[in-house]
C-alpha cells in the first residue's frame, strides 16, 4: 500500500509549483528560500513581497519549509525537496491512518481498508505531493488523536508513559497549523466520556494535558504576531471569518445562506478530496459502524462534529478543498471500521475472499476515477514558466521589483524580493514609494489591465522598456534612467484629463 500510494504521489513530482494552487505554495517555497538565504532562524518565516526584506509573516511553524531549506543548504535549492517532504508525511499518514484502525476496531481488515482509503483519496495524492504545511498538519493531526485515545483508554487519561506522547504530539500539530486545534474536541470528547464530567474535571491530568498541547503555539504567534507585517492567520480571522459568522447568527437569511455554503464545501469534500465512491462508502460507514465503548463513539463523533464546525464557520468563507483536509483520515478511519464490520458478519472463508476481493476492486476503481477528477490541479502554464524564468536571467541580481500581478509562484521563479500588486488599483505615488525604497522595475504581467488604470499606465512612460514587444513589458524604473522630458509629458497629461479633453484614444495610447 505504501509503493501505491508513492507512486500515485510521484505523479508530476518534478512539475513547477506553479500547478494548483500556485499561489500557496508560492508562499511556503519562498519561505523555505528565505530561511536558506537570509535568516534560517525557525522563528523568522518571510515572504518576498511587501518591499524590501526582511518580511516576516505570521503564519503556522513553518515546519515543511525549514525541513526543505536544511536539505538546500545541503545540495541546492530544488522545490522537489518540499514536494518530497509533503509526501513522507502523506505516506507517514497511510500507515498512522492503517494502525489507528486496526487498535480502534480489533480488526486487521480495519488496517487494510483504513491505510488503502487514505492512500487512494484524490485529495491525500494530490495535496500529499504539494509543497504545503497542510499534508504535514494531518499526519500531526491524526498521530495526535491516536496517541491521545491510547493515552485516554489505556492510562484511564491520568499521568502515565502515554501522556507525554500525547502531549507532544498534539502540541506539534498545533504548530503544524493551528486548524489542528479541531482535534481538541475529540480529544475532550474521550477525555469526558472515560469518566463522569465531575470526575474529568477533577483530574489534574486533562487540565495539564491541554495547557502543556496549548502553549507552545500560544508562544509561538505571540512572538511572530509582534515582528510580522504580513497578518494572514489573524488578518483572515478579523476580517474574514468573524464578521461572516456575526452575520450568520444575526440573520436568518445570512444563516441559511451560510448553510448553502456549507453544503457546497461538502461538495468539494465529495468531489475533489474523497471523491464520489469513496464519499459513499464513507457516508454508508457512517450509518453503520458503531464503537462498543463510549470512548470510541466520543472520538469519531467528536471528531467529525468539529471538522463540520470547522467547514461551517471557516471553510464557507475561505472556500478552498484543502481545507478539508481534516477530514480525510477521519473518513479512512470509518472506512475502517465499515470493513471491520462487513468482516465479522461474515462467517464462511470464502464469502471473505471475495468480500476483500470485491472491496480491492472497488478501491482501484475509486483510485482511478479520482486521478481523472484531480488531472486538472497539474495543469500549469509552460508560458508563465518560461517567461518568468527568462526574466530571471535578465533582471539585474538583487534588485527590487513591483509585479503587476497577484500570485507569489511567479514572483518566486522571477527571483527577486519586492511588492506583487494589482496593476488596476496600484497609484503613480504607490510606485514612487516602492521607487524610493528600492524598486527599479515594474513588471505588468498583465498589461490589458495596467492598460486600464490611465493614470499609472501614463506615469510609466516616463521610463524605458527592458525589451520593446515582450509578453509582459518591464518598465526601468532607475530614476537614473528616466526618459527625457517625462515630467513635461506627464504634466500635459494630467493638464488634459483634468480639463476632460483627454479623449479614450489618446487615453490609450
Amino acid at each position: 500500500m505504501l509503493l501505491l500510494a508513492l507512486g500515485l504521489r510521484l505523479r508530476g513530482i518534478h512539475d513547477p509549483i506553479l500547478d494548483h494552487p500556485g499561489w500557496r505554495q508560492g508562499d511556503t517555497a519562498a519561505i523555505a528560500r528565505n530561511f536558506a538565504t537570509l535568516d534560517f532562524n525557525p522563528l523568522h518565516p518571510q515572504a518576498d513581497y511587501d518591499g524590501p526584506p526582511p518580511n516576516y509573516v505570521e503564519l503556522e511553524l513553518q515546519i515543511v519549509p525549514y525541513l526543505a531549506a536544511i536539505l538546500y543548504k545541503g545540495w541546492g535549492i530544488h522545490e522537489v525537496f518540499g514536494r518530497l517532504i509533503s509526501i513522507a508525511f502523506s505516506l507517514g499518514t497511510v500507515v498512522v491512518a492503517g494502525f489507528f484502525a486496526r487498535r480502534l476496531f480489533a480488526s486487521n481488515a480495519a488496517f487494510v481498508f483504513a491505510a488503502l482509503a487514505f492512500a487512494i483519496y484524490p485529495g491525500s495524492v494530490y495535496y500529499g505531493r504539494t509543497f504545503m504545511p497542510d499534508t504535514a498538519m494531518t499526519f500531526f493531526l491524526t498521530a495526535a488523536v491516536f496517541a491521545s485515545w491510547q493515552w485516554i483508554a489505556t492510562d484511564d487519561g491520568r499521568f502515565g508513559r502515554r501522556f507525554m506522547a500525547a502531549v507532544v504530539l498534539t502540541a506539534v500539530a498545533l504548530l503544524a497549523k493551528p486548524v489542528a486545534a479541531l482535534g481538541l474536541v475529540p480529544i475532550a470528547a474521550m477525555l469526558l466520556a472515560q469518566r463522569k464530567p465531575l470526575r474529568a474535571l477533577r483530574e489534574p491530568a486533562a487540565y495539564a494535558f491541554f495547557a502543556l498541547a496549548i502553549a507552545p503555539y500560544a508562544a509561538y504567534d505571540s512572538y511572530v504576531r509582534g515582528i510580522a507585517e504580513w497578518h494572514w492567520a489573524s488578518g483572515i480571522t478579523r476580517l474574514h471569518v468573524v464578521p461572516a459568522l456575526h452575520a450568520a447568527f444575526t440573520s436568518s437569511h445570512a444563516l441559511a445562506h451560510t448553510f448553502s455554503l456549507l453544503g457546497t464545501a461538502l461538495g468539494m469534500l465529495r468531489a475533489t478530496m474523497l471523491g464520489d465512491v469513496a464519499f459513499g462508502v464513507a457516508v454508508v460507514a457512517l450509518v453503520v459502524v458503531r464503537p462498543a465503548d463510549a470512548v470510541r463513539r466520543a472520538l469519531l463523533w467528536g471528531w467529525l462534529g468539529a471538522a463540520l464546525a470547522y467547514a461551517f464557520v471557516v471553510v464557507t468563507v475561505e472556500r478552498v478543498d484543502y481545507y478539508l483536509y481534516p477530514f480525510l483520515p477521519l473518513a479512512a478511519l470509518y472506512t475502517g471500521g465499515l470493513a471491520a464490520f462487513l468482516e465479522s458478519s461474515v462467517r464462511r472463508p470464502a464469502a471473505r475472499s471475495v468480500m476483500l476481493a470485491g472491496g480491492v476492486l472497488l478501491a482501484a476503481f475509486a483510485a482511478a476515477r479520482g486521478s481523472v477528477t484531480a488531472t486538472p490541479y497539474y495543469r500549469y502554464s509552460k508560458s508563465v514558466y518560461r517567461t518568468a524564468k527568462a526574466l530571471d536571467a535578465t533582471l539585474a541580481p538583487g534588485t527590487l521589483v513591483v509585479m503587476g500581478h497577484y500570485d507569489p509562484s511567479i514572483l518566486y521563479y522571477i527571483g527577486r524580493k519586492g511588492w506583487e500588486e494589482d496593476p488596476y488599483l496600484w497609484t503613480p505615488f504607490d510606485e514612487q514609494s516602492a521607487i524610493r525604497k528600492g524598486a527599479r522595475y515594474f513588471i505588468a504581467v498583465e498589461p490589458g489591465r495596467l492598460a486600464r488604470n490611465v493614470e499609472l499606465y501614463a506615469w510609466l512612460q516616463r521610463f524605458p522598456l527592458l525589451h520593446a514587444g515582450a509578453q509582459w513589458p518591464v518598465y526601468v524604473t532607475d530614476p537614473r534612467h528616466e526618459l527625457p522630458g517625462a515630467e513635461a509629458r506627464w504634466r500635459r497629461f494630467r493638464e488634459l484629463e483634468k480639463s476632460g479633453r483627454l479623449k479614450l484614444g489618446q487615453r490609450q495610447k
